[in-house]
């Protein structure tokens, strides 16, 4: 009978027999896909079988999500979600092909990484209470800029607003490229922008760096303050990444992986790598991961609701 018992658990553990595909849902090349790269090399040496990454861009990751949320439960098919589809998209998008917390295992939180508020070199403003003060003597007029509706940026913004009760312009673009060329350029003022795509920004002096909107100071950005340090306890406005399945796995199986995806974050390759994108405070518990998901939802749709944020 304690053999009988015994089997199933042990079955329950085993890896999945063929490859693992990890799902981005953006391009090759940007921060998500990078970080994803990175884990699934060691991982499939860690596991003994091929970890490919596929790349499903489109719709701030919903289209990955999706299709994930429509796999199989056996572990072949995970996806490397994110802040928005997983966070924002569910309160956005109203017709949206999935329940974040049906159609998802959650296995484990990557990392955090903060926004930072930057400016060009020619804006006034060089604290927070000065940009307050510069909103509040010109409302409405102060431009803010993102990478488009419901973006990690605009989401920090709308806090922004709510907190420091203030006025200004949110103008989205197409992406953090087309809108760091405009900050540059002075068509825009301010940017809650993303640390991966505001270090190059920030390190070579083209931007104004205000502050960032971690929990305590990133450590590749010892220098500039928080936002709590600068009146604002609370805020917290960073993107994040994680590993889920489909909804429905096997919770020994979905244990197993939680720890070995433990170890390939504590790698030092893979640790210095996510650092350099500032994702810090990842790893840890399924359960951890869980109640931070629920967490994020519901801090999201009261901002979302509260700036009457209008859907996608």
């Amino acid at each position: 009978m304690a053999g009988m018992a015994v089997a199933p658990l042990v079955k329950a553990q085993a890896l999945p027999a063929g490859p693992v595909k990890l799902i981005v849902g953006f391009s090759p090349g940007g921060g998500t896909d990078t970080m994803a790269r990175v884990i699934a090399q060691h991982l499939g040496a860690l596991w003994g079988i091929p970890v490919v990454v596929e790349n499903k861009a489109g719709a701030s990751g919903v289209i990955a999500a999706t299709y994930v949320a429509q796999q199989p439960n056996d572990g072949t098919t995970l996806l490397m979600t994110n802040f928005s589809n997983h966070a924002i998209a569910p309160v956005l998008m109203p017709k949206i092909g999935y329940d974040v917390k049906r159609d998802f295992s959650p296995i484990m939180l990557v990392g955090i990484t903060p926004t930072v508020l930057i400016g060009n070199q020619d804006q006034k403003a060089n604290t927070v209470a000065e940009l307050v003060e510069l909103c509040r003597k010109n409302p409405g007029q102060i431009s803010f800029g993102s990478a488009g509706v419901g973006a990690a940026q605009h989401m920090a913004l709308e806090m922004f607003k709510l907190r420091a009760k203030i006025d200004a312009l949110h103008v989205p673009y197409r992406g953090s490229g087309a809108m760091a060329t405009d900050l540059l350029g002075g068509q825009i003022n301010y940017s809650f922008e993303t640390m991966t795509s505001a270090t190059p920004l920030v390190s070579s002096g083209k931007v104004k760096a205000l502050a960032q909107t971690g929990a305590q100071r990133a450590k590749s950005f010892p220098d500039i303050p928080t936002m709590a340090e600068q009146g604002f306890p609370g805020f917290e406005a960073g993107t994040w990444y994680g590993i889920v399945g489909p909804g429905g796995m096997n919770p020994a199986l979905v244990q197993r992986m939680n720890e070995d995806f433990n170890r390939v974050v504590a790698m030092p390759e893979v640790a210095e790598k996510l650092q350099g994108f500032g994702a810090e405070d990842g790893g840890g518990s399924v359960d951890k991961f869980s109640a931070f998901i629920d967490a994020e939802l519901k801090k999201w749709a009261e901002v979302v609701k509260e700036a009457n944020v209008q859907p996608v």
